[in-house]
């Protein structure tokens, strides 16, 4: 069982550093020797390890590297420190060879109600949000959609506001049926949708429909997942009593998967959202002529001719 959904989140505390210097800050604001034993993350085996931050707890277990907002008691809203470790713990999947997969998840009985709004005058319009957007949300969607590797969203309760977003920034969603969706989050407020959901929303269902989710969402101001599945928001609704299962077996098989072709199958997808057919011929050219020089590559053609089911290595 992956270590989010076994409920020892609840006792976990985070590793304290044996170092004797003081966490220190990067430029982008994220702390760059927050945990210990960074030689962990560089381990490329499989046997797996668990790693806490102070609102993120990071679990690696066959090549499968989970990310649980770990806030249960605000419902995971994401604080500045939460985005900080966002930053930090996206970085290190980015180059830890053991990750072939991610999920993204939440400790507790929510996703995430979205962008914390009791912290640092949030709720009173007296800071510069727009610097705070640049600074942390649209990296982190940034980095999720240029992570070469596959990333599920496993939305396991409500999720409003920015954590929408961030759900939609993935490469696959799979949502429990009790999960919900507070689309007019935002607007509910006085604000617009941040963290890419103007863009990102009207991909999956249309301007029109996003407009009309964003603004009025239905009488209870919340989207099922079965209506989510329905509009293409969720790849899957699954039982609650089988989520955790069911999340844990999709993300083993995306993590079985030849991961290089994974990613450049992200990149041509993205950018064929923003490019014509024409370019976008020209580049599948071009990284299918990446493509083809992998080890995986080799193994799919091999396999294919002996008959047999491949085993990919992600090289």
């Amino acid at each position: 069982m992956p270590f989010w959904a076994s409920g020892e989140w609840r006792k976990f505390r985070p590793y304290e550093s044996s170092s004797t210097t003081n966490s220190k800050t990067c430029g982008d604001g994220v702390y760059s020797d927050m945990l210990v034993a960074q030689n962990v993350l560089d381990r490329t085996d499989n046997k797996g390890y668990r790693m806490a931050y102070e609102t993120l707890l990071y679990d690696v277990q066959d090549g499968v590297g989970t990310i649980t907002l770990n806030r249960p008691d605000s419902y995971n809203a994401l604080s500045t420190k939460t985005l900080e470790e966002l930053k930090h713990v996206f970085r290190q999947v980015e180059r830890d060879k053991a990750v072939r997969a991610v999920v993204l998840t939440g400790a507790g009985k929510g996703f995430s109600t979205g962008a914390d709004l009791t912290e640092n005058g949030l709720g009173t319009g007296g800071i510069a949000v727009g610097d705070l957007l640049r600074n942390g949300l649209n990296v982190i969607v940034t980095q999720i959609r240029s992570l070469e590797k596959p990333v599920l969203c496993a939305i396991n309760g409500v999720a409003a506001g920015a954590s929408v977003s961030l759900a939609l920034a993935c490469d696959l969603r799979i949502a429990s049926e009790k999960a919900s969706f507070v689309l007019a989050a935002f607007v509910n407020i006085g604000i617009i949708p941040d963290a890419g959901g103007t863009w990102l929303l009207p991909q999956f269902v249309g301007v029109g429909k996003a407009m009309e989710l964003t603004l009025f969402a239905d009488g209870k101001n919340r989207l099922s997942a079965a209506d989510a599945l329905v509009l293409g928001l969720v790849n899957r609704v699954v039982a609650p009593e089988s989520f955790a299962e069911e999340t844990r077996a999709l993300a083993l098989r995306l993590a079985q998967m030849p991961t290089k072709a994974i990613g450049l199958t992200k990149r041509a997808m993205y950018r064929a959202a923003e490019r014509s057919l024409a370019e976008t011929l020209e580049y599948e050219a071009e990284l299918q002529t990446v493509a083809f020089q992998t080890k995986d590559f080799v193994e799919g053609v091999t396999a294919f001719l002996e008959k047999r089911p491949p085993v990919f290595t992600g090289e």
